[in-house]
């Protein structure tokens, strides 16, 4: 099901310029009955405008006529026939500014203690070339003096699922690495 756009204020339209009751509303806008009664009696969202969902083409005036007549009956999103978006799929993540500069202390950590990683898998799990990788194995970077060693989770550049992830592809252990810098599960 697609998801609802402005669920507060097609509630407030829907409240305004029909005959449903709070829990048709509620359940047609994902919102909570008492938060519905709430934005009818004013209390909430005094300032919102209603959305018609009718002109948006998200519900048909036939649905709201069926369930105006039968109380039980819950309101169905009318059918579209517009190109839903694409979903994101697995590649680089954007890395803030100020981040970035902790991708050769990541790199370099990896190195250390995972040899077994390849060039690709560190660019696809930190987000950086092989060109930048090979330089800091060979310890031919510009800032090699400056880089030092830190955990790529906990400087905020991969998810410790996605290194266990990678090490264990690669035929690695990450349970022992897991014990040796305690429990890092809680890391994004």
């Amino acid at each position: 099901m697609t998801q609802l756009l402005m669920p507060k204020a097609t509630a407030v339209w829907l409240i305004d310029n029909t005959g449903l009751t709070f829990q048709q509303i509620g359940d047609f806008c994902g919102l909570h009955d008492l938060e519905v009664q709430a934005i009818a009696d004013g209390e909430v969202g005094a300032g919102i405008l209603g959305f018609d969902p009718v002109s948006n083409g998200q519900l048909s005036k036939d649905e709201i006529a069926r369930c105006e007549a039968d109380s039980d009956a819950s309101l169905q999103m009318a059918s579209n026939n517009l190109p839903q978006p694409t979903l994101r799929t697995k590649g680089p993540r954007y890395v803030p500014v100020a981040r970035r500069g902790d991708k050769p202390d990541a790199i370099a950590w990896l190195v250390k203690h995972h040899p077994e990683l390849s060039d690709a898998q560190i660019g696809k799990l930190i987000g950086t070339t092989k060109d930048t990788i090979g330089k800091i194995r060979e310890r031919t970077h510009w800032n090699i003096a400056n880089i030092t060693a830190k955990h790529p989770a906990m400087l905020g550049l991969c998810s410790q699922q996605d290194l266990n992830a990678a090490i264990e592809k690669a035929g690695g252990a990450p349970k022992a690495n897991a014990e040796q810098l305690g429990d890092l599960s809680e890391i994004p």
